[in-house]
C-alpha cells in the first residue's frame, strides 16, 4: 500500500507495522516484472507497433507504483540542478512544488527509458523482472545502511528497530534472488552485466548522496531506484544486441 497503487487491506500505521515493511518492498518488483512480461506477450498477440509498445511499456511501472519513486527523482533533480549549498538542496527536497529542472528531467528520463525499452528483444522480458527486484532491494539497503537525514526514509529505518539486521538480510536475499533469476532466464553474461550496472549506480549514488546531501532521504532512495532502473534496462538492451 505504501509503494504501489495495488489495492490492499487497511493496515494501521504503527512502529510494529513498519518493523518488517522493507522486507516486502522487492515483492512489488516481482509484480511489476510479471505485469511488464504479460504486457509484452499481449502486445505481441495484438501486433502493437514499436512506438505503442515502447510508450506503454514505459508507463506500466509508473502506473503500478503511482509514481512515488519518480516523485523522488524529480525532487532530487531539482535540488541537484540548483547547484546550491547542501542546506539549500535539502530545503528544495522538502518543497512540494515541481521546478523547471524537475519537469525537464522527467521528460528526458522518459525519453531515455522509452528509447532503451524499444531496443529490448523479446528474449529480454523474463530477465527484466529481475531488474525491478534488484533495484528495490538495493534502494531498501541504502536506506538502512547509509547515514540518513530526517524524513520518511529515516522514519522507516528507525521503525525497523532491533529487526534491522534481519531486514537487511532479507533484502540481501532478494537481491541475490533477482540476480539468480536473470542468470536462469538469460545466462551468465546478462546476469554479470546487470549486476555490474547495478553496483556501479549504487556506488555512484552513495558518493553523490554523501557528498551533496550529507546522507540519504526517501527522495534520494527514489532517485537511485529510477536511475538504476534506467541504466539496467539500457544494459539489458545492450546485452540483447550483443
Amino acid at each position: 500500500s505504501m509503494y504501489s497503487r495495488i489495492p490492499m487491506p487497511f493496515v494501521e500505521w504503527s512502529e510494529c507495522g513498519m518493523k518488517y515493511a522493507f522486507c516486502f518492498f522487492p515483492l512489488i518488483g516481482v509484480v511489476i516484472g510479471a505485469c511488464v512480461c504479460a504486457f509484452c506477450w499481449l502486445s505481441v498477440q495484438a501486433g502493437l507497433g514499436i512506438l505503442a509498445f515502447s510508450l506503454l511499456g514505459t508507463a506500466v511501472p509508473l502506473l503500478i507504483t503511482g509514481g512515488i519513486h519518480m516523485d523522488g527523482f524529480l525532487d532530487v533533480t531539482d535540488a541537484r540542478s540548483s547547484f546550491q549549498s547542501r542546506e539549500r538542496k535539502l530545503e528544495i527536497l522538502k518543497d512540494p512544488h515541481a521546478g523547471a529542472f524537475a519537469i525537464a528531467g522527467c521528460g528526458v528520463y522518459l525519453l531515455l527509458y522509452t528509447a532503451a525499452f524499444s531496443e529490448l528483444r523479446l528474449e529480454a522480458f523474463p530477465a527484466i523482472g529481475g531488474i525491478y527486484v534488484m533495484t528495490r532491494a538495493l534502494s531498501g539497503l541504502s536506506v538502512l545502511c547509509f547515514p540518513r537525514k530526517d524524513g520518511l526514509a529515516a522514519t522507516f529505518a528507525k521503525g525497523t528497530g532491533n529487526g534491522a539486521p534481519a531486514v537487511k538480510a532479507v533484502l540481501a536475499v532478494w537481491l541475490l534472488v533477482g540476480i539468480a533469476f536473470v542468470f536462469l532466464v538469460s545466462g551468465t553474461v546478462t546476469a554479470v552485466v546487470l549486476t555490474v550496472a547495478a553496483a556501479a549506480v549504487f556506488l555512484w549514488y552513495h558518493h553523490m548522496a554523501m557528498h551533496e546531501f550529507g546522507g540519504t532521504t526517501g527522495d534520494l532512495a527514489g532517485y537511485f531506484l529510477q536511475t538504476a532502473e534506467l541504466v539496467m534496462v539500457a544494459a539489458l538492451a545492450v546485452c540483447g544486441r550483443l
